[in-house]
């Protein structure tokens, strides 16, 4: 009878830690909401020339605008966007890119992907034909030695994001191979 006892209590426990395992490593692999495979980096590229963006039937037109003005003046991360667990597309410096994304809730990702992996997120309810703005601000501030480096996503007011999208470049990129 104890033999059984120990046996059953055995097996429970084995499957609780067994289960709470599953659960993290779930967890892990599903990131941030909006974020894609962590493992995918970008080539970033100015746009020959300045296109205005083209607006899908039925779609939503989202611009991605990273502001690093106050961010170091030597180098600059590489931001990714994601959309709904997949990226779309990376900007660098003080630039933009815009994509399409069907009516209804996304979940918005932005990443660093280097430098630590600086991360945040942001969900937004698009509708057909609108045109929605959201703003990356890379900040680095503190002396030479001891820089700290942080990474905010907000919506834009659209005359805002109008304005940014104007005085920055528009960006290419590509998945690295």
């Amino acid at each position: 009878m104890a033999q059984a006892r120990f046996m059953l209590l055995l097996f429970t426990t084995v499957f609780l830690v067994t289960a709470a395992q599953a659960q993290d490593q779930a967890a892990g692999l599903a990131g941030a909401p909006g974020c894609g495979d962590p493992k995918v980096k970008f080539s970033v590229n100015t746009a020959a020339y300045q296109q205005p963006a083209r607006h899908e039937a039925g779609k939503a037109l989202v611009y991605f605008i990273e502001d690093d003005s106050n961010f170091s003046p030597i180098s600059k991360p590489t931001t990714r966007a994601g959309v709904d667990g997949k990226w779309v597309g990376a900007t660098h410096g003080n630039s933009y890119f815009s994509f399409s994304v069907d009516p209804g809730v996304h979940h918005l990702c932005a990443s660093w992907q280097s430098w630590g992996g600086k991360m945040a997120v942001v969900h937004f309810t698009a509708e057909a034909g609108g045109i929605y703005y959201f703003e990356v601000k890379n900040v680095s501030y503190g002396a030479a030695n001891s820089t700290t480096e942080d990474m905010s996503l907000t919506p834009l007011d659209s005359d805002e994001g109008a304005l940014l999208a104007d005085q920055y470049e528009l960006i290419t990129s590509q998945p690295k191979k």
